[in-house]
């Protein structure tokens, strides 16, 4: 469907890749992977034709159409959320427009005979046939269920565009893009501002999309739920896998691991071959074998290893000065903007130590209770921030606090104080800030680039609590890892605003869910939060369909029930108690094996010996997934034993 023909493309000296070639076909899902830099978001931008190529090409049928979401926009604020959203149906409307038009003009006229009237009849039936073919009718009811879908409120659908904070204004890009149903989707980091429940409505929408996705993201969880090909930038070539993001890690590896085999005997074949020529080359016995090892070397068609781009930028929290116990504290804390209340009595305590993660749908409070905690917000309740505690915060917008106008250098530089500044060179060499790339500006530095930026600002105190968030947005892969494993070994407190399952997947062990206006604690990781908080919805909707069917198929007496049924439903009730006692320690049990082989798995050497301990492992975490759905429905069996007794 698109071709993308021997492609080039330089930045002065740089070149950024170099002839790449690669096809985009009906109905593929493409997740274009690489570090920041790479070349990914040129590439969309060569394909939709707003950059050219140094050489190459890319061509594509007549007249399909191509969506595009960038990674940065700017917005016209003219319409309210409905009306900008619906101007993808631009083509619809224009024909509403002519529709009325003729038909205004033919309740004037009474010429019936006439050309003129019938060429009207025929223009009319052409534009109500192309309307209904292309949804005209039916645009309000698709609009109301993307803008749902994506996070909106039914009372946000009237409120001007310009009122809508950045992440926003994204969505309405997006759903602008999604609603026109492109044949091609070509999306740069569509989830940096989505939250997870929209994630999940997004993933569900684009495995159904009838056209082809070509998608830039950095969200392993999400990559591995979309896609189903995966082309890798590194080093100016691409690298094309017919698997999605985890598999495609497994065969890169593979991929290479032979290669290096290849090169190896290939190597080997070579210098004996040479030693061969070299030992009889003045023998006039083995003058016609040496001519045929010269010519065999000569064919040979030279193995050549892949460069791998292995620059990674490294991050260690300094240690982290004792605090008190508790870090935070907040009682019946509240925060309003003028009348919209945001945050209700909130009670938070956060303990010395603890990783805990803020989760929830946008706008629910997540982003304001953390810049209540780091003094940025007033509000009404109680705040207490712990002996001791030094803090140190990474705003979602951070990118936005930098001076454009500063270099690299500078921006550390100048909030470097003490023994720090003599190494702030060195600080910025380890975020892959190197040579010349110091003196440059801020304006210039790519998302990533100013994400790592920000990361290093951190390091320039000794801080005991860091508040991130969404630190992750803009950060290729490698670049979470580092930040994933460095906040593992942090000693300090760390509270963690993120969309990222991945991200936060063994990182966290507390999860405090925004809704609602007030917050949740649920004790456990994040995969963990996320299947309990579905079992709740589902076992919402199983509860009234349950009472609903009772209430049709039992007619429950008014009266009190005889001492004999009352005997029998505690009988009934012993046994349902009975189950769920053991599903518990079913549970208990699937849970002590997983834990111990988590830590056999810690060790490769275990993984070499065993290879069916990932097997086993993953049985186990399925196994332990059905038997807490089990525990679920018994102890809603007691419940309705308990409520029939009565």
């Amino acid at each position: 469907m698109i071709s993308v023909n021997q492609l080039t493309l330089d930045f002065g000296s740089f070149r950024l890749f170099n002839n790449i070639s690669f096809l985009i076909n009906k109905k593929d899902r493409i997740g274009l992977v690489g570090k920041n830099g790479a070349g990914k978001s040129s590439l969309l931008k060569i394909i939709i034709n707003e950059i050219s190529p140094s050489n190459g090409s890319v061509s594509f049928p007549d007249n399909i159409e191509i969506g595009y979401l960038p990674q940065n926009m700017l917005c016209k604020d003219e319409r309210d959320l409905f009306s900008e959203t619906e101007l993808a149906f631009s083509e619809v409307l224009d024909l509403e427009k002519i529709i009325n038009t003729i038909n205004n003009e033919l309740t004037q006229r009474d010429d019936y005979e006439s050309v003129e009237y019938h060429k009207l009849i025929n223009k009319l039936a052409e534009a109500n046939e192309r309307y209904h073919l292309i949804g005209g009718g039916s645009t309000e009811a698709v609009i109301e269920q993307t803008l749902l879908g994506l996070g909106f409120l039914k009372s946000d659908f009237s409120r001007p565009t310009s009122e809508f904070s950045g992440g926003w204004r994204m969505r309405i890009e997006l759903a602008k893009v999604l609603l026109k149903g492109p044949d091609v989707l070509l999306l740069d980091e569509p989830t940096n501002h989505l939250d997870i429940e929209a994630i999940q409505w997004f993933e569900d929408f684009l495995q159904t999309y009838k056209g082809a996705v070509l998608l830039i993201s950095h969200d392993k969880a999400f990559l591995d739920n979309v896609t189903k090909r995966t082309i890798e930038i590194s080093v100016g070539k691409i690298y094309d896998y017919n698997a999605n993001y985890s598999k495609y890690v497994g065969l890169r590896k593979e991929r290479r691991e032979q290669q290096i085999a290849a090169y190896r005997n290939q190597q080997k074949t070579i210098a004996e071959t040479e030693e061969f020529i070299e030992k009889f080359r003045y023998k006039a016995t083995k003058a016609v074998q040496v001519q045929s090892r010269i010519k065999q070397l000569e064919k040979i068609d030279r193995i050549e290893i892949d460069e791998e781009d292995k620059s990674v930028f490294n991050l260690r929290f300094p240690i982290a000065p004792r605090s008190g116990d508790i870090v935070v504290e907040t009682k019946e804390l509240s925060k309003s903007y003028g009348e919209l209340n945001v945050l209700h009595d909130v009670d938070l305590t956060v303990n010395r130590g603890e990783k805990i993660a803020f989760v929830g749908k946008n706008g629910e409070g997540k982003t304001t209770l953390s810049k209540v905690i780091i003094g940025q917000l007033q509000h009404t309740g109680n705040l207490k921030i712990g002996h001791n505690v030094n803090l140190g915060y990474y705003a979602q917008n951070q990118d936005e606090t930098l001076d454009d106008n500063k270099t690299v250098f500078q921006t550390i530089d100048d909030i470097a104080v003490g023994d720090v500044r003599t190494r702030v060179r060195d600080i910025l060499g380890s975020f892959l800030f190197k040579g010349e790339d110091i003196d440059k500006k801020v304006k210039v530095l790519s998302g990533g680039e100013k994400s790592r930026l920000s990361l290093a600002m951190l390091l320039l105190n000794p801080y005991n609590l860091l508040v991130l968030d969404e630190p992750t947005n803009h950060l290729d892969m490698l670049s979470k890892d580092v930040l994933k494993r460095a906040l593992k070994d942090y000693t300090g407190t760390v509270i963690l605003v993120s969309h990222d399952r991945e991200f936060l997947d063994g990182l966290i062990d507390i999860v405090y869910e925004f809704r609602n206006k007030n917050i949740k604690q649920h004790i456990g990781g994040i995969y963990n939060f996320l299947r309990k908080r579905k079992l709740e919805n589902l076992k919402e909707l199983e509860k009234k369909s349950i009472l609903k069917q009772e209430k049709k198929n039992i007619a429950l007496s008014e009266n009190k029930t005889s001492y004999l049924e009352r005997k029998e439903y505690d009988k009934k009730i012993r046994k349902a108690e009975k189950a769920v006692e053991e599903s518990e320690n079913k549970i208990n049990k699937f849970e002590s094996e997983i834990d111990k082989m988590n830590e056999l798995m810690t060790n490769p050497e275990n993984l070499k010996d065993d290879s069916s301990l990932f097997e086993n492992y993953e049985k186990f975490k399925i196994e332990l997934q059905v038997e807490m759905g089990n525990w679920e429905n018994l102890n809603e069996k007691v419940d309705l034993l308990k409520e029939q007794r009565k």
